[in-house]
């Protein structure tokens, strides 16, 4: 990153913005009523001895540092499109060890504004993803009158290895990805006024596993006061505590990662090369590297911890898409007679499975297969909020996001996985996808929703459709897309059918 002494003329209004580590000079966006700060340090490069481990303060700096190029994402494997991801919603620039920035967006106003500020966490299945990716563009959210932080954090095996070495080091280890997450929410504690945004009214957001972040910041004990609202896009269910590694696992996978690397101790591990980690374990045991129960940052499951009422009680957005399966490669076309083995094995009994979703041909199969997977998520989502309404006393509101984008694969993937994402940014100029009046207006109005949450814990507002919170006595959710309004979470029937699976097998999706 260049470091520079001056502001060159021409600069725009409130120039440069100091900093608790020096000063940063950002540059106009395409509209020139917002600023864009790209690329400041939210903490030390965790290279070296600082590789696994929790984040360091950023290092301080002299002069104005320009801000005005997106920093390193991090360590990961690029790819150009994965459908139905197609390139604008996919990471592309300079991958580096160094990648803990983050990025801000604001109207260029004066610092005294108090802004609300939006928080967002990139999804990505912790192992891939950017602050830089295309949709995530904070410009046109800014200018309805938001302050936006989007943020790298660390993925794979560089966020999530626990190892004993590491827990001795620590008294905790793993979750690394997700202590970034705090430290960023620190910087935006201490640094967010100086931009216009107010510290007392941070919406942490994200999508995916950055949904997953946000259920998991406001279990943590770690968290308390840095943010006030939440938002998680296609992240609430009833979520097993089997889906999480305890501290043990993790340990023991870890050092089997190590072992496989043909690494003796901790140092000789530290001493690999990114690309050696990354490699792949042809002929020994490997690690999937996700959340971690640490007795730290995560003292137990975040439905435990709901049900206990320990969380950090802030009013909550949620919400799923209409096909959140789309891009498994046999969405609603198992064979007819793997699809029955399959019910078999899951549910047991077979006749009253069918009785709700029919099998009795081709096509009938195909739409029930879909049928199964919708409603089973919109079930597990509505049990999460019962779960979550028995200890908090702040409202949430819950979401089906049905709208498909444009395009050529349209009715392949539908209303796909990630795919709300660019209308709530208004990012739809960043894809060549034909967009058309309905979909601008859709963007419009979902933007709107977002931004009334933001500033004051409820979505409703102006001459929006009604948004009601969620109640225990009422199976509904608020429908997103090409229809906006009130539409029941399930039928009668199904609803008491996936409630009885969901608590018996303690799962997320059939």
């Amino acid at each position: 990153m260049a470091i520079v002494v001056a502001i060159p003329l021409g600069a725009v209004i409130n120039q440069p913005v100091r900093t608790a580590n020096g000063q940063v000079s950002g540059a106009p966006s395409a509209d020139a009523a917002v600023v864009a700060f790209k690329g400041i340090p939210y903490a030390a490069p965790p290279v070296g001895d600082l590789r696994w481990r929790a984040p360091m303060p950023p290092i301080s700096w002299k002069g104005v540092r320009k801000a005005q190029e997106f920093g390193d994402s991090c360590i990961q494997n690029i790819v150009e499109e994965r459908k139905p991801w197609t390139s604008e919603f996919m990471a592309h620039n300079k991958i580096g060890e160094d990648c803990l920035y983050l990025n801000v967006w604001r109207p260029a106003k004066a610092a005294s504004d108090k802004l609300p500020v939006y928080f967002w966490i990139h999804g990505g299945g912790y192992v891939e993803g950017s602050s830089a990716v295309p949709i995530y563009n904070g410009e046109n959210l800014a200018r309805r009158g938001v302050v936006v932080v989007t943020i790298n954090y660390r993925l794979g095996v560089l966020g999530f290895l626990a190892h004993p070495e590491l827990t001795k080091e620590a008294d905790h280890s793993g979750n690394y990805g997700l202590l970034d997450q705090v430290a960023a929410l620190k910087w935006v504690q201490r640094n967010i006024a100086a931009f216009g945004g107010d510290p007392g009214n941070v919406t942490i957001s994200g999508q995916s596993a950055g949904a997953s972040s946000v259920h998991s910041l406001v279990a943590s004990p770690l968290t308390s006061g840095l943010f006030h609202r939440a938002i998680a896009e296609s992240g609430a269910g009833y979520v097993a505590q089997k889906r999480l590694q305890n501290l043990t696992q993790a340990e023991r996978n870890g050092a089997n990662f190590a072992a496989a690397k043909g690494a003796k101790d901790l140092k000789e591990l530290r001493a690999l090369s990114p690309e050696k980690l990354m490699a792949k374990i042809s002929d020994g045991p490997s690690s999937a590297f996700r959340l971690i129960i640490d007795g730290y940052f995560l003292t137990a499951d975040p439905n435990e911890i709901y049900a206990q009422g320990k969380q950090n009680d802030v009013p909550e957005l949620t919400g799923m898409n209409l096909d959140e399966r789309s891009s498994t490669p046999d969405y609603g076309i198992i064979p007819m007679a793997d699809y029955r083995k399959t019910v078999a094995e899951r549910y047991g009994d077979l006749a009253a499975f069918f009785k709700l979703y029919p099998n009795g041909t081709r096509a009938e199969s195909g739409a029930s297969q879909k049928a199964a997977f919708r409603d089973a998520g919109l079930v597990s989502m509505f049990m999460w909020a019962e779960l979550r309404a028995k200890t908090a006393k702040s409202k949430a509101f819950t979401y089906y996001w049905t709208h498909a984008e444009p395009g050529p694969d349209r009715d392949r993937y539908g209303a796909f996985h990630t795919s709300e994402v660019p209308y709530v940014f208004n990012t739809l100029n960043e894809s060549k996808r034909p967009w058309t009046e309905e979909d601008r207006k859709i963007a419009d109005t979902l933007g709107a929703f977002w931004i009334n949450f933001m500033k004051s814990g409820d979505p409703n507002g102006g001459r929006l459709p009604q948004w009601a919170p969620f109640r225990s006595n009422s199976a509904v959710t608020m429908e997103l897309g090409n229809h906006m309004g009130t539409r029941p979470v399930a039928d009668p029937l199904k609803l008491d059918f996936w409630r009885q699976y969901l608590v018996r097998s303690n799962s997320v999706v059939p």
